[in-house]
């Protein structure tokens, strides 16, 4: 763990209690932690936290369905639901539905890691680097092999030349810096307007208890939706090109 880096409740229990197992495997790859005590950082704690959140609620909801008297939790995740796949829709041509799955999956992983750090105790996975690049080689990986399974390798291949054959030459390698530029894009953007918003949130709660903190919460909530958003919404666009059938 980085010196600077201040271990959160979450991570000293982890480093108190599993510190030996993820030593032992991190030596094992080939990747030994430079504290063997203290391989735990919080990103990964808190990583994990919410995808135990996510599969307690869920866990909840699914005990809880009803047709005839929906609760206020499966409302709201209906909701959800209507919003992705009402996106997924404009934003794909021909059958989004079956991306809506993984597009609803990115939007509430995101989104619940986003706002996890809005808790007092808690913080946000997406302000480490590491976090958001796994989510965006996981869209690039998807989109390419969603573009590959629809329209077949040489017609996939074949938008990497443009429009025309005779520019094959100067399309090619700019489409794939272009692809290959799209994971850094996606990276950059969510850790950091994330670690820009937890910064100055923290900043303006340690100069004040009144009504400012309120609205940089706010605002920091507002954040955690608008990037949660735009990942999936750039996911959506990133595949809706890659499944185009275009003549």
């Amino acid at each position: 763990m980085p010196e600077h880096e201040v271990e959160l409740w979450t991570t000293v229990l982890f480093n108190k209690f599993l510190a030996a197992p993820l030593t032992s495997f991190l030596t094992a790859i080939g990747h030994p932690p430079a504290d063997p005590a203290h391989p735990w950082e919080n990103w990964i704690t808190m990583e994990i936290l919410v995808v135990v959140i996510i599969m307690v609620l869920f866990a909840f909801l699914r005990s809880r369905l009803s047709v005839d008297k929906p609760g206020k939790l499966q409302l709201t995740f209906e909701a959800i639901y209507k919003f992705v796949s009402g996106q997924a829709s404009e934003s794909i041509d021909h059958h989004a539905s079956k991306y809506v799955p993984f597009f609803g999956t990115l939007f509430i992983f995101i989104l619940f890691m986003n706002l996890i750090g809005v808790i007092p105790g808690f913080e946000a996975p997406t302000m480490s680097p590491a976090v958001p690049l796994a989510f965006a080689i996981a869209v690039f990986l998807y989109y390419h092999w969603m573009g590959l399974r629809e329209q077949g390798v040489g017609k996939y291949l074949a938008h990497f030349a443009g429009p025309m054959w005779q520019l094959a030459i100067i399309m090619i390698p700019i489409e794939i810096i272009s692809h290959f530029a799209r994971p850094l894009s996606l990276t950059i953007r969510l850790f950091a307007n994330m670690f820009a918003g937890e910064r100055v949130t923290i900043t303006f709660l340690s100069l004040t208890y009144l009504v400012l903190p309120a609205v940089f919460m706010g605002l920091h909530v507002f954040v955690a939706f608008l990037q949660a958003f735009i990942f999936m919404l750039l996911a959506m666009i990133y595949v809706g090109t890659a499944t185009a059938h275009e003549h």
